[in-house]
């Protein structure tokens, strides 16, 4: 069944029912977000939920994703989509402006995610990770983290995750058991296992960029005692290569 974005259900929320224009005028830093630019994301994004991202359901469903000689390759067409959702500015829209992000509202991110999670569930689940991989690193990393990954995240030029689940825990996190020792270079040895990994490994990026839940020496038991370490697939010199 072919996907059709809900264009005009859209548009009534976010400008008859929540005035959003009116609002986002309020904040200084979305002046920029008027109806008519809301309108031409909408419409772009359902030509892409409609036309790139529905059709790739068959290939997901009757390929899905291959293991091969230690490489993950993803189903037909997902690669091409990846390619057009990043040209399309997608990961960009609300993410900060000194990282190469449009700095848009974020709202205005969650419709477009809503288009392209419906249409395409398997695809949407690649890119809604590196958002949270993002906002992360965004809110919580250092200078020298933000420098060394933000910028080719946001472009989507590279991935990122979330590596909670371990195999004897599940949803709780509290029992985790990955450990994180400190090392004389301010780096940490990182030992464990996590399963469950959504978009953990595959063909679509240079590099995917794991935020991992470990525990320091010492930590509190629970929940309270767990830290973030980023974790990247490939390591990144000093000069961004």
């Amino acid at each position: 069944m072919q996907y059709k974005a809900p264009l005009r259900d859209i548009q009534f929320v976010m400008h008859e029912l929540l005035d959003s224009e009116s609002h986002y005028k309020t904040l200084p830093a979305f002046q920029e977000a008027d109806r008519e630019l809301m309108d031409s994301l909408f419409e772009m994004a359902a030509s892409f939920a409609e036309n790139e991202l529905s059709p790739l359901n068959q290939s997901g469903d009757a390929e899905g994703c291959q293991f091969n000689n230690g490489q993950v390759t993803t189903p037909k067409g997902f690669k091409e989509a990846y390619k057009a959702y990043c040209e399309l500015g997608f990961p960009a829209l609300s993410a900060e402006e000194d990282f190469g992000g449009q700095n848009m509202p974020f709202s205005l991110s969650t419709v477009i995610n809503e288009m392209v999670g419906t249409a395409n569930w398997s695809f949407s689940m690649y890119p809604g990770l590196s958002h949270g991989a993002i906002q992360t690193i965004e809110h919580h990393g250092t200078d020298e983290q933000k420098q060394t990954y933000l910028e080719k995240m946001v472009s989507g030029e590279w991935s990122g995750t979330m590596c909670l689940t371990e195999a004897h825990a599940g949803s709780d996190l509290g029992i985790i058991r990955t450990k994180a020792e400190p090392k004389e270079d301010g780096s940490y040895s990182i030992t464990g296992q996590k399963i469950f990994i959504s978009a953990g490994e595959h063909d679509l990026t240079d590099n995917i960029i794991h935020i991992v839940l470990a525990r320091l020496p010492g930590a509190p038991a629970g929940t309270k005692g767990i830290s973030l370490f980023i974790v990247p697939k490939v390591t990144v010199n000093e000069d961004g290569s």
